[in-house]
């Protein structure tokens, strides 16, 4: 389905045909759940803004650092072989592992 975006944030888009209305929730948020709804995609949309706008307002008054939908760090487990030649190609290169696996995710995910 679609997606939604605003100030950082992005939200799916679904439709509710027992409810008649379209739904969603922002993805990426662990600790935090915002979830809107509209009859019309403008309500969808000025409800997911607003849900966010009151998020976001509502960390402030508590002082707190609102949590971003990712975070930029990421976990994986791949073979102690790829893991190896992965050091080996960093270190030959002058390059963080980091950088190239960046490198290669981009890659994939634009290059289509």
């Amino acid at each position: 389905m679609g997606a939604l975006k605003y100030n950082g944030y992005t939200g799916t888009v679904e439709y509710s045909e027992e409810d008649n209305c379209l739904f969603g929730k922002v993805i990426g948020m662990s600790k935090n759940i915002i979830t809107y709804e509209g009859k019309t995609i403008e309500e969808l949309k000025k409800d997911f803004e607003a849900g966010i706008d009151l998020y976001l307002e509502s960390c402030n008054e508590r002082g707190i650092k609102p949590q971003k939908p990712y975070s930029g760090s990421l976990n994986i487990r791949i073979p102690s072989e790829v893991h190896s030649q992965l050091a080996q190609k960093a270190q030959s290169t002058g390059r963080s592992i980091n950088a190239i696996i960046n490198d290669l995710l981009k890659d994939q995910l634009f290059s289509t």
